[in-house]
């Protein structure tokens, strides 16, 4: 039997402001196998979410700030090879945004700090990136690359609700086969 290749989906929020007619960009620092590094507030998708739903959750569990998606930023490939040789493809969205309302809780397990980078900033801590697609989903930010969220649709199926409606619709069809 084959085994059907699947890489690890994740998202990631790129949020920006304007200070001293500069741009600067939420991070944070995390503590990983490879020691600390710098990541957008970033994660997985988790079953039964759509991928506007992850960003906003990871968002608010790495940085205790609401996010409110405006745009894709697009979509990204990469390969991580750890240290003992395993190797993980990610494939990630990046999403533009509105920073929201700062709650009082606790950041993420492994989550250190957030910080506020300028481009320049980011440059110079380039090996310390969690992933080379840090930077480039920054450039493309800068570059005003945006896509309509409407270009993202989740069918119901991948939300958990084809087994709800199943065991709705199973006793009406026995009821009519019957």
């Amino acid at each position: 039997m084959s085994t059907i290749w699947k890489p690890s989906v994740t998202v990631a929020a790129i949020i920006a402001r304007v200070h001293d007619q500069h741009h600067q960009f939420l991070m944070i620092e995390e503590e990983t196998e490879e020691g600390v590094r710098i990541n957008q507030p970033a994660g997985h998708l988790d079953p039964d979410e759509t991928l506007e739903q992850a960003v906003v959750r990871e968002t608010l569990e790495e940085t205790a700030h609401d996010f409110t998606p405006t745009a894709l930023i697009g979509t990204y490939l990469s390969r991580f090879v750890s240290p003992s040789g395993e190797a993980t493809t990610y494939l990630r969205f990046a999403f533009a945004g509105e920073l929201g309302q700062q709650h009082a809780r606790a950041l993420d397990h492994g989550i250190l700090r957030t910080v506020w980078m300028s481009h320049a900033d980011l440059q110079a801590s380039e090996q310390r990136h969690r992933s080379p697609l840090v930077l480039q989903c920054v450039d493309d930010y800068l570059a005003g690359q945006r896509a309509p969220l409407s270009l993202l649709h989740t069918h119901p199926s991948a939300l958990g609700a084809t087994r709800e409606v199943k065991q709705v619709e199973t006793p009406n069809l026995e009821a009519q086969n019957g």
